[in-house]
């Protein structure tokens, strides 16, 4: 089927979140079909083959359930126990399309607005990964106090695309992409290719609700696409019905709409960094460390340290301090509490299992993780303070 969006170049990539709904997994009769899922399933195959990362956000669990329990209501507990009944069959359906091993991580708002909840989530998101499996994230719909929201999976994506770092998060939605009106009920309607702004008058095109069994729709797609575009990632809409539409985007062509970043992904992260509240912990370095995480932005690693002081757990923010005196010269996430830095400290990184029995990598800071306290990092975003509750 020809697409009425033009082929577009997509920037390279090399971690995705995936987000798929409900419409797209159902077979019309109330359960979950394979066509799209396995259009879908072949897609994260050929991007797993090419050496790059997925991680899925996947609705269908409550559609799952309902289709066991006919006859169902819609009633908050109700829809708690189908998201229950359906999360195994949801999953299964996944684990049967591609090799690799699946893992269902379920996240609530709580978890991404707590800080070391939101941290612990990381990290067991980058090991799921580090270790070729296929994360499948959803909101833990069973026991959310709170009323399922209209499009929480939309957003949902787009916070852990924030969350994991990833370059660009991939909607599959039941449209080919953003018309400039509902192209079932516009005859005028026309395909928007791409947005560089999304302003009101952008979201006011999104009209229509979500289909019969999604809680969201092209709102809260544009929606998830403002948050990523504020943290620095790419955002793109393309149609899940269509195979060939998804065989392209292996090849980073796009049918669709996109929605590229406003600024740096990386200065989108070192904002957060710099404004996160310290835990009070320090670590000490080497002149050696201090002018390698200066001028070239290193990781710091065991050897370069030379002193820690006070207590914190791992994934703690901490001070990186010279050895003498109290000039902050950065501050990032740690990877070794402090007890165990204390014994690791001075020693190469190849020591590090050998003295602990165990290791979290070879850094005690990763670059990435950590940002500079004398240097500029760009201008924040117009919702930094939105994006940093999402992210302590």
């Amino acid at each position: 089927m020809t697409s009425p969006f033009p082929e577009q170049k997509m920037p390279p990539w090399r971690r995705a979140v995936l987000k798929v709904g409900s419409s797209l997994l159902t077979d019309g009769k109330g359960g979950l079909g394979k066509r799209n899922a396995a259009a879908l399933a072949g897609l994260i195959a050929r991007l797993r083959d090419q050496g790059r990362e997925v991680l899925l956000v996947s609705s269908g669990a409550v559609a799952a359930g309902r289709g066991l329990l006919a006859g169902s209501g819609a009633e908050l507990a109700q829809r708690q126990a189908l998201a229950a009944l359906g999360q195994t069959p949801m999953l299964a359906l996944w684990q049967g399309l591609v090799e690799q091993p699946v893992a269902q991580v379920l996240l609530s708002h709580d978890d991404l607005r707590n800080r070391r909840r939101y941290l612990n989530a990381q990290a067991t998101l980058r090991e799921l990964l580090r270790i070729g499996a296929l994360p499948i994230v959803n909101e833990n719909d069973t026991v959310a106090v709170d009323e399922l929201k209209l499009g929480d999976n939309d957003n949902l994506a787009a916070v852990v695309a924030t969350l994991v770092g990833a370059d660009i998060l991939l909607i599959a939605t039941d449209t080919a992409g953003l018309y400039t009106g509902h192209p079932g009920n516009d005859p005028d309607a026309r395909p928007v290719p791409r947005i560089e702004e999304i302003t009101p008058e952008i979201m006011q095109m999104a009209q229509g609700g979500a289909g019969l069994l999604g809680t969201g729709g092209m709102y809260t797609k544009l929606e998830a696409a403002t948050k990523t575009a504020a943290a620095g990632i790419d955002a793109a809409l393309f149609c899940g019905h269509h195979a060939d539409t998804i065989s392209a985007l292996a090849e980073d062509r796009l049918f669709g709409t996109f929605i590229p970043a406003h600024g740096d992904r990386l200065v989108a992260r070192k904002m957060w960094l710099r404004h996160t509240p310290p835990s009070g912990g320090i670590v000490r370095v080497d002149e050696g460390a201090a002018q390698a995480i200066a001028d070239r932005g290193a990781s710091l690693l065991p050897g370069g340290v030379v002193a820690v002081e006070g207590d914190f757990n791992r994934d703690a923010m901490v001070d990186v301090m010279p050895a003498e005196g109290y000039q902050r010269l950065a501050r990032g996430l740690v990877q070794y509490q402090a007890s165990d830095l204390q014994r690791i400290a001075g020693l190469h990184s190849s020591e590090i299992e050998t003295v602990l029995g165990f290791h979290n990598g070879e850094s005690v800071i990763r670059r990435e993780d950590m940002v500079l306290l004398n240097a500029a990092v760009g201008t924040a975003p117009d919702d930094l303070e939105a994006l940093l509750e999402n992210q302590q």
